[in-house]
């Protein structure tokens, strides 16, 4: 189970005392249901949630087997059934978010409907992205690589031409180069 107390100072804290936080209560509360506790979770649990907590919306949801999934708003001091989107994804207005089953899990979805990634996913995300990162940089320096070994090619053969121009020797373009004879050969029968 878990809430959501907005506009407070987001600090870590080992529980919630209103009496400390200004007499806050939630905003959100979520509850995952449980043999043991489902009936109070539907019942007084909801019944203090609405009456004297106030709480904005209350969500329950059965993680067993994924199909109990209700959402409810204060309206006029009564709670009201959400009513669910084409995807039975429920919107929470306190959060600016949907509610919703995936993969048997009460997730969070944008406005759009995309999935908002768990911290381990969402640094699967940033770790994938680092080595894709890292393959792109790998190949532009090979890439550069490349192109400084063509271009130093490109500069040799035209020393070369310039070379064979002023009437050098093959042995000692190839010494000046670098080279071979038959690449030299190869530049004198194309020019």
């Amino acid at each position: 189970d878990f809430f959501v107390v907005l506009g407070v100072d987001p600090r870590r804290r080992r529980s919630w005392m209103v009496w400390r936080e200004g007499y806050r209560y939630p905003n959100v509360i979520i509850e995952f249901l449980s043999d043991s506790t489902a009936r109070e979770d539907r019942t007084t649990k909801k019944d203090l949630y609405q009456n004297t907590f106030k709480t904005p919306e209350y969500f329950w949801f059965d993680p067993w087997t994924a199909e109990e999934f209700v959402g409810l708003r204060l309206q006029g001091g009564i709670y009201q059934p959400i009513q669910p989107n084409a995807e039975g994804q429920l919107w929470s207005e306190q959060l600016g978010l949907y509610l919703g089953v995936y993969q048997g899990q009460l997730r969070f979805f944008t406005v759009a409907g995309e999935l908002v990634p768990t911290e381990a996913e969402a640094e699967r995300r940033r770790a994938d992205q680092a080595e894709q990162q890292a393959q792109q940089a790998e190949q532009q320096a090979q890439q550069a690589e490349q192109q400084a070994q063509q271009a130093e090619q490109q500069a040799k053969q035209e020393i070369a031409i310039n070379l064979l121009n002023l009437g050098l020797d093959l042995q000692q373009i190839a010494a000046a180069t670098g080279l071979t004879l038959e690449e030299i050969q190869r530049l004198r029968a194309d020019r």
